[in-house]
C-alpha cells in the first residue's frame, strides 16, 4: 500500500509522526515494506519552527516534498495548493491520500484526491463547532463528505456524523494528538528548561494562547481578553507570534506586569509550560485537549467548542471573549483550587494507541 500524506501546519507535522511511526512498526511486524508513505508538504506553515530544528527535536520525518505555498487569502492559498496536490498525485498514484484536521491544507489534500477518484483518510473527522463562520468548520464538513474513511477521535464525532446521514467508513479510533502528547512529553521532561529560563514555579502562573482570527480580527473581543488578562491576580505567561503582536498594537501597553509576553516557544517547551501551568486560557482546540492531559483547568476564549466533552466534564469552562466571564471562570476554578473535578472521565480521547488504530483500518482499506 502507498499512502500520501498532505499536511502543511505544526499541529499536523506533529499529529502525523504518531502515525508515521505505527506505520514502521506495522512494516517491522510484517517483515516486509507494506505500507510506504511519503510526506507531502504543502507549506502552509513556514517559518522558523518548521525547521531542520523542528524535526530533529521531534524526532518526526522530514517530507519528501514540499510545495512551498506560503500565505494568501484563503481561496488563493487552497487553490495554489489544489493545482500542486493534483500533480503530485497523478506522478505519485497513491492507493490512499492521508489528510488531518480542518486547516486548507486538509481542504486541498482531500479535493485533489476525491476528484482524482483516489480514496481519502480523515483523520480527526465528524469534529463540529456549529458555527460555519469558521474556515476550519467549512474545511471538515467538506472533507468528511468526500473521504472513504472518517478517522473520529471522540464518540462525540461519530455521533455528528451519523446525525448528518454519515455512518458508511466511520471509526472511532482516539485521538492521535494524544498518542503525540504521550510521546513527546518524556521528551520534553529530559530536554526542556523553559521553567528555569523563565523563572517559573509550577502552578504559580496561568498559560494564554491566543491567535484565532475572530478574537486577533476583532477590536472589541480582542479588549475583553485584555482587559480580563490586566485584572488577573497571578502572572500569565502570554506566547504571542510577532503578527499576532503587531495587531495587538497599543493593546499590549495596557497590560500590567503581571502579563508576560513572550515570542513563541518550540513544541516541547510548550507542552512543559502547559503541565506546569495553574491554568490554562486559549482559543486554541489543541492547547484545550492539551490542558485536559495534562490535569489542568482550560478557560476557552471563544463562544464554541469542538471538544464538547470536556465542558461536560467541568475540565473546561467555555466563555467567550468578555471580561467578566472570563474572570468569572478564573475564580470558579480557583475556588476549586485549580484542581480539576475527581470524577473527570480519563479516556474521552482513547488509549494512547490511535495511530495503531489508524493503521489498522488503512491496512483493512
Amino acid at each position: 500500500m502507498k499512502i500520501i500524506t498532505v499536511i502543511g501546519a505544526r499541529p499536523q507535522f506533529v499529529k502525523a509522526a504518531a502515525v508515521s511511526r505505527a506505520v514502521s512498526e506495522h512494516n517491522r511486524a510484517a517483515g516486509a515494506r507494506t505500507i510506504t508513505e511519503k510526506i507531502v508538504h504543502t507549506g502552509q506553515h513556514y517559518d522558523d519552527n518548521m525547521s531542520k530544528v523542528f524535526f530533529d527535536e521531534l524526532h518526526i520525518p522530514r517530507p519528501e516534498i514540499n510545495l512551498e505555498i506560503g500565505s494568501g487569502s484563503h481561496g488563493r492559498q487552497t487553490g495554489a495548493m489544489l493545482a500542486r496536490i493534483e500533480e503530485v498525485l497523478l506522478n505519485e498514484t497513491p492507493d490512499v491520500v492521508l489528510i488531518y484536521g480542518d486547516t486548507n491544507s486538509t481542504l486541498a489534500g482531500a479535493l485533489a484526491a476525491v476528484k482524482l477518484h483516489i480514496p481519502v483518510a480523515h483523520v480527526e473527522a465528524g469534529l463540529r463547532s456549529f458555527n460555519r463562520r469558521m474556515p476550519e468548520e467549512i474545511n471538515r464538513i467538506v472533507a468528511d463528505s468526500v473521504s472513504t474513511l472518517l478517522l473520529c477521535p471522540t464518540a462525540t464525532a461519530v455521533e455528528n456524523l451519523n446525525r448528518e446521514g454519515v455512518d458508511h467508513g466511520v471509526h472511532l479510533v482516539g485521538d492521535v494528538m494524544y498518542d503525540s502528547v504521550l510521546y513527546n512529553t518524556r521528551l520534553a521532561e529530559k530536554s526542556s528548561d523553559i521553567l528555569d529560563r523563565l523563572g517559573l514555579e509550577s502552578k504559580s502562573y496561568y498559560l494564554s494562547t491566543i491567535h484565532r482570527a475572530e478574537n486577533t480580527d476583532d477590536p472589541s473581543r480582542l479588549t475583553g481578553i485584555l482587559d480580563a488578562f490586566s485584572r488577573l491576580t497571578r502572572p500569565i505567561v502570554l506566547p504571542l507570534h510577532p503578527r499576532t503582536r503587531k495587531t495587538l498594537g497599543a493593546g499590549l501597553e495596557t497590560l500590567t506586569d503581571r502579563v508576560r509576553v513572550i515570542d513563541p516557544v518550540p513544541y516541547l517547551d510548550m507542552l512543559m509550560l502547559e503541565k506546569h501551568a495553574r491554568m490554562i486560557l486559549t482559543d486554541s482546540g489543541g492547547v484545550q485537549k492539551e490542558a485536559y492531559w495534562f490535569d489542568v483547568p482550560c478557560v476557552t476564549l471563544r463562544d464554541e467548542t469542538e471538544w464538547v466533552e470536556l465542558a461536560q466534564a467541568g475540565c473546561n469552562r467555555v466563555v467567550g471573549a468578555e471580561a467578566k466571564n472570563i474572570l468569572q471562570a478564573v475564580r470558579e476554578f480557583e475556588t476549586l483550587n485549580a484542581v480539576l473535578p475527581e470524577n473527570r472521565p480519563t479516556d474521552l480521547y482513547g488509549d494512547g494507541h490511535a495511530a495503531e488504530k489508524i493503521v489498522e483500518c488503512l491496512v483493512q482499506l
